[in-house]
């Protein structure tokens, strides 16, 4: 499998080369993957915030715990949940589905209803945990594409989300930045790309029955 030997090239890459750029047709390549991720419901409850302006990614920086890929990468992406999952995301996507299936959103009242009853079931704390975890299922999907394209990534948690919304205004649009995935072309001097890949034998990850 070509996506297995891609996936063993990728690491988390600490230093990025600033010089290498991600082409614009690599950047709609990834923006295609990242929107044919599964989602909970077909939903889509997350954003992706694109920055290339690097006076925008050096602001960004002591959010960032100062990791300099954040300013060394050729783009930086941030992964954002929605902060409420709520009847008027459930309407959006009935209609939208309606119109690329040509029915009508009648035809989809039940699931609609469904939907939303599963959603407003949950606890307020239970249904914010699940707003977040979407983007870690987009997360999947965006590493995977990049490793196909050669791009390298950094994906990182370590960051003060409650800046990045102030500083990128997040909270009007009512969202939160989630994850910080860095994204170009590794560096040469990065030694940690000629590290071993390290990880669990097969058989002691998995259980078959």
């Amino acid at each position: 499998m070509l996506l297995t030997e891609n996936l063993k090239w990728r690491y988390a890459t600490k230093k990025f080369d600033p010089s290498k750029k991600v082409s614009p047709e690599n950047i709609e390549r990834i923006k295609e993957a990242i929107s044919l991720s599964a989602t909970s419901y077909g939903l889509q409850l997350y954003k992706v915030c694109i920055v290339s302006d690097p006076v925008l990614r050096r602001k960004l920086l002591p959010a960032s715990w100062n990791q300099r890929q954040v300013t060394e990468a050729s783009h930086l992406l941030i992964l954002c949940h929605y902060l409420e999952a709520n009847r008027k995301h459930v309407d959006d996507y009935i209609k939208l589905r309606a119109s690329v299936q040509k029915i009508t959103s009648e035809d989809l009242k039940d699931y609609g209803d469904f939907v939303t009853g599963k959603l407003l079931e949950k606890p307020d704390r239970e249904r914010k945990e699940w707003n977040v975890r979407q983007t870690y299922i987009v997360l999947g999907n965006l590493l995977a594409a990049c490793a196909e394209l050669r791009i390298d990534t950094c994906p990182m948690e370590g960051f003060d989300s409650e800046a990045y919304d102030r500083m990128l205004g997040l909270s009007a649009m009512g969202l939160r930045a989630s994850l910080v995935i860095p994204i170009g072309y590794r560096a040469a001097g990065d030694l940690t790309q000629h590290l071993p890949k390290v990880r669990k034998p097969l058989d002691e990850l998995f259980i078959t029955w």
